[in-house]
């Protein structure tokens, strides 16, 4: 899990490639891979910077589409997955210091998130 913050006013789109960098997807054995098999996301990361991104680098993209833009097949099963995530962030923001953002400063703030991610995890 990879854990980045973005400025207040900003989409979390400006921080995609830096968390696709920096994550690493555990192996069975050997070093963690850098690059994922596919990425999901909703509809907000459906831009083309993105999609081109992912297929430059060979990542499966399961992203749909806003109604504006042309339709294109992608996996619906793996789509509805990603409700892990959002179930991950609710848990989160059940810590009253992460919900309400007490600690001012990025680094603090990124050090409780951290916290609270190790208390879930354990």
């Amino acid at each position: 899990m990879v854990l980045l913050l973005t400025p207040g006013q900003r989409h979390e789109q400006v921080m995609f490639e830096a968390l696709m960098e920096a994550g690493a997807v555990k192996r069975r054995r050997g070093r963690p891979r850098v690059r994922p098999d596919r990425v999901a996301g909703d509809k907000g990361y459906s831009g083309r910077k993105i999609r081109r991104y992912l297929r430059r680098r060979g990542i499966g993209v399961v992203i749909a589409r806003q109604r504006r833009e042309r339709r294109v097949r992608f996996d619906k099963a793996a789509y509805r997955k990603r409700n892990v995530v959002e179930r991950l962030i609710n848990r989160l923001k059940q810590f009253r210091r992460i919900a309400t953002r007490y600690e001012k400063r990025a680094v603090n703030y990124l050090a409780m998130l951290t916290i609270a991610a190790i208390t879930l995890w354990l």
